[in-house]
């Protein structure tokens, strides 16, 4: 998911059992995730994004980046239909950007619409077919709206090389690696930055398709570990961004448990 809106290459950077790392250097080493203080923090300065940037006139010059930022906003505080709304405008006023926006199709998998989550990450793969992040989450869409089985027919394959750890984690969803054994072929000995970030994608993504799973205590476990990342924080718009799709996750699963405890 790097080449996604290429005008917009100042902002926007990316593409697109379990954890017990016990080799990880004091450097590497996770920090506890976000705490209520800085959740609320961050919502302040995301509601602060909302006021400064209005909804703008579909002839206004920056108009398309406005509704980015807004809609990554209305993502961020949990508003999944209002960061639907915003992004699709984007589209309306630009719709050669539709084929590359993921983040719409992220935003309707968290607004419980993931047929046409399905959808936008099919038209995503007709603008890069060698991003296996993709076709996670279209594998993910097609879980939640088909089921398992449908899932696995669907799986997108891939020939082309990927940037790392994605050749790995993708083996998580067609069955041939186990979360263990993704986790087992990161290298001991990258640097600390680059360690943390392949930790950060397969400890995000375990998490996530053990949510489709319903395997909630293995998936708060994983995305707890994802989030306390630090690499995503700082490493640009893409990774942090789905920095904020692990958090958010580990939220909603945190709140089923509080409901059905």
């Amino acid at each position: 998911m790097e080449s996604f809106l290429p005008f917009l290459v100042t902002v926007v950077c990316c593409h697109l059992c379990l954890i017990s790392v016990a080799d990880e250097s004091p450097a590497s080493r996770p920090e506890p995730p976000p705490a209520a203080e800085e959740q609320s923090r961050m919502e302040h300065r995301f509601r602060q994004v909302l006021r400064e940037n209005p909804p703008p006139a579909a002839t206004a010059p920056d108009a398309v980046q406005v509704h980015l930022r807004r809609g990554d906003a209305r993502f961020f505080l949990r508003q999944f239909s209002e960061a639907v709304d915003e992004y699709q405008a984007m589209i309306r006023l630009r719709p050669e950007l539709d084929a590359s926006h993921w983040q719409l199709g992220i935003a309707l998998y968290f607004a419980d619409r993931p047929e046409e989550a399905a959808a936008q990450f099919d038209r995503y793969h007709t603008f890069d077919d060698v991003d296996r992040e993709n076709g996670i989450w279209r594998f993910l869409c097609h879980h939640r709206a088909f089921g398992v089985e449908h899932a696995a027919r669907q799986l997108l394959q891939y020939r082309k090389d990927d940037r790392e750890p994605f050749p790995a984690v993708y083996q998580l969803f067609d069955g041939t690696l186990t979360p263990d054994e993704a986790l087992r072929l990161i290298p001991a000995d990258l640097s600390a930055r680059e360690r943390d970030k392949r930790l950060f994608y397969t400890e995000l993504y375990i998490g996530m398709l053990a949510t489709v799973r319903r395997e909630r205590a293995a998936a708060e476990l994983a995305l707890r570990k994802a989030v306390s990342r630090q690499w995503p924080r700082t490493a640009g718009y893409g990774p942090h961004y789905m920095w904020h799709v692990a958090r958010l996750q580990l939220r909603r699963l945190q709140q089923q448990s509080e409901l059905t405890n």
